[in-house]
């Protein structure tokens, strides 16, 4: 029916939360037929006017109004990584950090300085993004997220009312990708964090941010989901389909109070923009990390000093593991806490103070929020067996040390040589051959590791599809030490003989060692 002919006016409503309120105190009364859940019209004293469903607000204006003022536009100048731009192709052995002759800052075409007796030499590249942001105190603390402001020279914030002002970096974090900045004055409106009061999967919340320099932008949508797991160590997400672009990173996610639930972070899409999937760190996550950047510059978790990996169904099977939960020590780093406590590779934590532990990345972020020094009680399979292991935890050190240590091995190494592959011993569908020297210089490994090489592997077998490949070393089998192939052949055949469909695999993979079933072969 055409609002033409009928004289109605339909509007589309995009919108937020809170209808009922808004209709009552615009006069408006519910029809009788809503139950039906369909849109209606009322017809008011003069032109009829679209009434929404229950649940729906006539109007953002409101919600937007009260807390705009609180968000801010970030303008960065930041250096470029020269390693990362010589990964470009063509560009390896290009001099980013070198200026041309005659071309330095303020310099003289004719000299080669940059007319203050340098020597032409110049920084690293720069370049411009950015972000969102928003005050949490009237005294010019601003939340962002750490990734707007990573390795800034110059940070400009610009308010609602175009106020341009200089910011300084008070403290970051990169594990949950949070940062505090601060601009000088007072009396600036600010927005609070909700810690308690959640919005349901399906409330609506509103996202203010700065979309492709956009400057003070809203958007609105509803909360998909809690606890998503994007691949990140210490937050579990909030799922938002309000449209999230580049440049709303840091920008807050409001509830229809205008209280802050979420800082937007991260969007799941295919094409670089926003196709309704963005995530959001939960306000109890923020205001504690930003609540100690604050205080003190950066974020102290505790540490014990494992790399730990998920129990898959095939791991449970191998080990035993009842209900399939927990997450399986992989490796230890020596003189750490967990090593000085004496866990042990394939030891599984179930609970740690008491708590339960469903997967790796739960067991993570309880480590993490215990204090450095304090006694963490850990319940642990091994062997079958129940055991209480108690670590004092250390310090966590930062995400880029603990990348960079976890980036021992090479995935560079040539393949390796050609000859007489079947009369290498065989097992799990891998030939295999004893590590010795020839072989740590072939495959760059380091000269402590011990077990057995892994020399090929068979492209239609189990080993093949969970990603073992030449190079790797087999540090254990079964539940023994591996030295020699003829090892792993015996686990393989204890497996076979008690009716186990895989074998429980140790290996060094990628400069770290992990846990693997492999299937065996028929």
């Amino acid at each position: 029916m055409a609002a033409r002919k009928t004289g109605y006016i339909v509007g589309a409503i995009a919108g937020a939360g809170v209808a009922a309120a808004a209709l009552a105190g615009a006069g408006l009364s519910w029809p009788s037929a809503m139950a039906d859940q369909r849109p209606h019209l009322i017809r008011a004293s003069t032109a009829p006017i679209f009434a929404p469903p229950p649940g729906a607000p006539l109007s953002f204006a409101d919600i937007f109004d009260k807390v705009s003022p609180a968000v801010v536009s970030i303008d960065v100048t930041s250096k470029v990584d020269t390693t990362a731009l010589r990964a470009i192709p063509g560009f390896e052995n290009f001099p980013f950090d070198i200026v041309p002759k005659g071309r330095g800052k303020g310099g003289d075409k004719d000299k080669g300085d940059d007319g203050d007796g340098s020597d032409g030499a110049a920084s690293a590249p720069q370049a411009m993004s950015s972000g969102s942001g928003f005050f949490i105190s009237s005294d010019g603390y601003i939340v962002t997220n750490n990734h707007v402001v990573d390795n800034a020279t110059d940070i400009k914030v610009t308010l609602k009312d175009g106020r341009e002002l200089k910011a300084k970096v008070i403290g970051r974090d990169e594990a949950t990708d949070l940062a505090v900045v601060k601009v000088d004055g007072k009396d600036f409106p600010f927005v609070d964090f909700e810690n308690s009061a959640k919005p349901r999967v399906g409330d609506w919340v509103i996202a203010v941010g700065n979309p492709f320099g956009l400057g003070g932008t809203a958007t609105a949508g509803i909360i998909s989901a809690y606890g998503r797991d994007i691949g990140e160590t210490f937050v579990d997400y909030i799922q938002i389909d309000a449209p999230i672009n580049r440049g709303n990173s840091g920008g807050p996610t409001f509830d229809i109070y205008g209280r802050v639930i979420g800082v937007n972070t991260a969007i799941f899409s295919p094409s670089g923009g926003s196709v309704g999937i963005g995530f959001a760190i939960p306000a109890e996550v923020a205001d504690a990390v930003t609540k100690q950047l604050i205080a003190g510059g950066a974020v102290a978790r505790g540490y014990m000093g494992a790399s730990i990996q998920p129990v898959t169904p095939e791991l449970a099977d191998s080990l035993g593991i009842p209900g399939k939960k927990g997450a399986i020590v992989a490796d230890l780093v020596p003189g750490q806490p967990a090593d000085k406590a004496g866990m042990k590779p394939g030891d599984v934590v179930q609970a740690l103070n008491g708590k339960s532990v469903a997967d790796a990345s739960e067991l993570t972020r309880l480590v993490a929020q215990t204090k450095p020094g304090d006694v963490m009680r850990l319940q642990v399979l091994r062997g079958g067996k129940t055991m209480t292991i108690e670590i004092r935890a250390g310090v966590r050190p930062s995400e880029t040390v603990l990348k960079r240590s976890s980036e021992g091995g090479s995935d560079q190494a040539p393949g390796a040589p050609e000859g007489k592959q079947a009369e290498r011993p065989v097992a799990l569908g891998m030939s295999l051959s004893v590590l010795d020297g020839p072989a740590r210089q072939r495959y760059a490994l380091p000269n402590d590791l011990k077990g057995v090489l892994i020399e090929s592997v068979k492209a239609s077998s189990d080993a093949a599809k969970k990603g073992l490949k030449p190079g790797d070393v087999i540090v254990r089998a079964g539940d023994r030490a591996a030295s020699s192939p003829a090892d792993v052949q015996a686990a393989e055949a204890a497996a076979k003989k008690d009716g186990r469909p895989s074998v429980l695999l140790q290996v060094h993979h990628g400069g770290r060692n992990l846990f693997v079933a492999i299937k065996i072969e028929p």
